[in-house]
């Protein structure tokens, strides 16, 4: 079964492909499944050693880009024997500026061979906040607690703002992609992350080609419901870059401490680890024999690495990271096996603000929202907003975070 996400990108869908490649893999279909996140800039044909096949991929080593025609992807796209997830962007095929000729056959070719899913949005107004971050960010996507930290640290100490023109830019991108995906694609399910995003595996599963399956979850997969795993993907850079942003607790609810790795540190430990070395989380005073424990202690010492350190955090926090936090770190290690196998492109993608944050990170919010509704009510497209009517829009507490 090959599958395609339509999407206008900020709408979930780097998500919705990794994470239903990984269910898919569990399902085991007839052929071996593969991800190539976006198929426009760029397809590579190489020989897996561990599928013993020819199959495709993203270029490895090079920048991606628009060197191949449309009817060279589709060439490629049927010169391998494996199922291929990906996702189509509405904002490549502009960049791209292919014939509109050439572009109808291309969608013609997806329309007959590719299972449809349209990504999309219900807070429109979240979706644009999204861009205007981007913007500065410059990332769509981290997929590690450390690349977050990297990205968003300057971020969320300084603040944005976003220009009333690129904020009506980014909605208006966002109705030319649904009338695109309407026009050109036979869309046999919509992805709204909004409604989707906290029950994933239930719409993974319950797809035409995924039902019917025993032993498929996440929890069978990994010893871990999803839900859990992707929190403590949220929560690990969370607690660190709360520490210094703008994003303040209550500090009447900081209560204990978890223990939160040192990036920097960690890479240090993994490059010089030994072999009868706990990993660099699990480490601690008296965990191992009298011997290690000085070994280890002198590696710190030589090469100035840090110990995981205390954050104050809610005592639900900690006891949930303390439950799941050794699970969450064996199943990042088998994802990241599927991607040195060639079946995933990167990992699973971390949730990057909630709507809360971005409130606190956007320093224009409210002139964002007057913008907005103008907008709305002027092309009759999407919903006003208002942060009465808004329940996510609530003050910042870290619990409510770790249970959406």
């Amino acid at each position: 079964m090959n599958v395609l996400l339509l999407t206008p990108d900020r709408v979930g869908s780097t998500l919705l492909q990794r994470v239903l490649t990984i269910y898919m893999l569990r399902r085991e279909f007839d052929r071996p499944v593969i991800n190539l996140h976006e198929l426009t800039n760029g397809l590579v044909k190489y020989y897996n050693e561990t599928l013993n096949q020819e199959v495709l991929g993203k270029p490895r080593g090079t920048e991606w880009g628009y060197f191949q025609k449309l009817q060279e992807v589709e060439d490629l796209l049927k010169s391998v024997d494996h199922y291929k997830t990906s996702r189509l962007a509405h904002y490549h095929i502009l960049n791209r500026q292919d014939s509109i000729a050439d572009q109808i056959k291309f969608y013609e070719y997806l329309n007959k061979e590719f299972f449809i899913i349209s990504c999309r949005r219900e807070n429109l107004f979240e979706h644009a906040l999204s861009w205007g971050i981007q913007a500065t960010s410059k990332r769509l996507n981290v997929y590690s607690p450390e690349e977050k930290i990297d990205v968003f640290s300057t971020i969320y100490q300084n603040g944005v703002t976003i220009p009333k023109t690129s904020l009506i830019g980014y909605l208006t991108r966002y109705k030319e992609y649904i009338e695109w995906s309407n026009q050109y694609f036979n869309i046999q399910s919509y992805f709204n992350y909004d409604n989707e995003v906290h029950n994933l595996e239930k719409y993974i599963l319950n797809l035409d080609f995924m039902k019917g399956n025993k032993n498929n979850t996440w929890q069978d997969m990994f010893g871990q419901e999803f839900n859990n795993y992707n929190a403590c993907h949220k929560l690990l850079p969370d607690l660190l870059l709360s520490e210094n942003s703008l994003i303040k607790r209550d500090q009447s609810l900081l209560t204990t401490s978890v223990f939160i790795p040192d990036s920097s540190s960690k890479l240090k430990w993994n490059s010089i680890k030994g072999a009868d070395w706990p990993e660099y989380e699990n480490f601690s005073q008296g965990s191992v024999p009298a011997d290690i424990s000085n070994e280890i202690g002198a590696a710190i010492t030589n090469y100035n690495i840090s110990l995981p350190r205390p954050i104050k955090t809610t005592k639900e926090i900690a006891e949930f990271l303390n439950k799941n936090l050794s699970t969450y770190h064996d199943t990042s290690k088998q994802l990241n096996d599927l991607i040195d196998k060639g079946f995933l492109v990167t990992s699973v993608p971390i949730k990057l603000q909630s709507l809360e944050e971005k409130k606190y990170i956007v320093k224009n919010f409210n002139e964002c929202i007057t913008w907005y509704n103008e907008w709305v009510g002027e092309h009759k497209f999407g919903k006003i907003y208002t942060d009465t009517t808004d329940e996510k829009l609530k003050a910042i507490d870290l619990t409510q975070t770790l249970l959406q």
